[in-house]
């Protein structure tokens, strides 16, 4: 038995020994004949398949994750992120709910052995991704590949109807938009850019980028966060020839807030914090662009084709023959193509598959006045959610509406923090969310089951006093 068969026979009886698994409590529903789901998971991604296994070991396995990927392919890891590694350390434990044996370290060591882990600085982004597959595998979780939801659409019996690309429709009770740090609004494109230059001359870092089509070819990139670098490194070693990297800043980033947040206790206490606090602490977040990695900007400064404009804002943009050529304070400079590292917005109204309701979701706008002077745009535009990552209405009349309507993406920051917006804050966001996803299924529920509870009526004491004589002879 080679080290792989031997921890999944050890995660089967972990599962045992901590009650998984057993009949569901919740109640069936009926739709003319169509197949209700009690939750539907938007996004296979990590944070999808987690939210999974959180239902499963509630007992709600009526339940279906839909991702538009290929199977093996949810989430960035294999489509547009390019770090090398994982910038998380190694040692958290986001989505093992507490069995040691569905552990990354787990899954590691029983292929490379005990002593390997040592060894390990950060953890390889495919490695990551595999370790992701093994997972789905092993837990059978329901998913279905190349499925994209295009829109929700709320029904008046308290059920969504999700329709899909190609026309096919699902029924559900519970939607968990479980999509990404792009499913709560949309990757940021500079207007200026987007109106001067035809598609093709640019692109995003969150799309597909063909850099081995740009070899011998000289980059633009704008914004120097840590994916600028990750994507330098992947274009110079493609062959691309020169990759310029922009910053309006005049000096590189070099503080990250995640470790501090990590270091005391944000990444589980943060909703405890008032509005106030909330705002206060998410707009000095948002004032740090995450630095890259010490090794990833070793590696981006060491190819001779890398170049560090700081202090250097694009002021315009615009066509030059096949290329475009940017203006900066320092000049005047002419590429080839232009990449963006600009990040992107949260806002539901952003989202094509909330196009029925995205007017109705309560905003940080709608909620929270900030001191004057301190209002934040890229804050206010956030939904403002419920404990449980529900989605609120704006009007309490549109509260039906939205009922049943989770958000565990990157658009949940605000109100409770690093969550599905980041892997060393789904340990503690993860079992929020599944209390309040199941907590709605039962609350919905509740005429029936109390109903049920009084009713009930089976024996399970079968003694009876006095014995009869068969009774006290055994």
């Amino acid at each position: 038995m080679n080290g792989l068969d031997a921890l999944e026979q050890d995660l089967s009886r972990q599962l045992v020994l901590t009650g998984h698994g057993g009949a569901d409590w919740t109640r069936p529903r009926a739709a003319g004949g169509e197949h209700v789901h009690d939750v539907v998971i938007v996004g296979g991604g990590q944070s999808g398949l987690a939210t999974a296994f959180g239902l499963l070991r509630e007992r709600v396995s009526n339940i279906l994750i839909i991702d538009e990927n290929p199977a093996g392919y949810e989430g960035p890891w294999e489509t547009y992120a390019r770090m090398i590694t994982l910038r998380t350390p190694k040692d958290l434990t986001p989505i093992d709910f507490g069995l040691p044996a569905l552990t990354y370290r787990a899954w590691w060591e029983a292929q490379h052995g005990p002593d390997s882990w040592d060894a390990v600085d950060k953890i390889l982004r495919g490695d990551w991704m595999d370790y992701l597959r093994w997972y789905r595998r092993v837990l059978a979780l329901p998913v279905r590949n190349e499925a994209r939801l295009d829109l929700i659409e709320p029904l008046d019996n308290g059920l969504h109807r999700l329709h899909l690309a190609g026309g096919e429709t699902l029924l559900a009770r519970k939607v968990v938009l479980a999509t990404g740090i792009q499913g709560g609004g949309e990757w940021h494109v500079p207007p200026m850019i987007a109106k001067a230059l035809p598609r093709t001359r640019y692109a995003h870092t969150s799309e597909a980028i063909d850099y081995a089509a740009l070899a011998g070819k000289r980059i633009g990139m704008l914004g120097g966060g840590a994916s600028a670098f990750d994507n330098a490194n992947c274009a110079l070693g493609a062959g691309v020839a020169e990759v310029h990297v922009f910053l309006r800043r005049k000096a590189l980033p070099r503080i990250n807030p995640i470790r501090f947040m990590e270091r005391v206790g944000f990444t589980g206490r943060y909703p405890a914090l008032d509005d106030a606090t909330k705002y206060a602490v998410m707009a000095a977040f948002l004032g740090h662009n995450q630095p890259p990695t010490n090794d990833t900007f070793a590696r981006a400064a060491a190819w001779p084709g890398f170049a560090l404009h700081l202090g250097a804002p694009w002021l315009s943009v615009s066509p030059d023959g096949d290329g475009a050529v940017v203006t900066t304070p320092q000049g005047p400079h002419r590429f080839d193509f232009l990449v963006l590292s600009t990040g992107l917005v949260s806002d539901p109204g952003l989202r094509p598959e909330l196009r029925l309701v995205a007017d109705r979701i309560a905003r940080w706008a709608d909620r929270h006045a900030p001191p004057a002077g301190q209002a934040n745009a890229l804050i206010d535009a956030h939904p403002y959610l419920g404990p449980g990552f529900e989605l609120l209405p704006r009007d309490p009349a549109d509260a039906a509406a939205l009922h049943g309507l989770f958000a565990f993406n990157y658009s949940a920051l605000i109100s409770l923090g690093l969550s599905a917006s980041a892997l060393s804050g789904l340990k503690n966001a993860l079992p929020r969310l599944v209390r309040g996803v199941a907590d709605q299924l039962f609350l919905d529920d509740r005429d029936v089951l109390v109903a049920d509870l009084i009713a009930y009526d089976e024996p399970e004491f079968l003694g009876e006093w006095p014995p009869r004589e068969e009774n006290a002879a055994a």
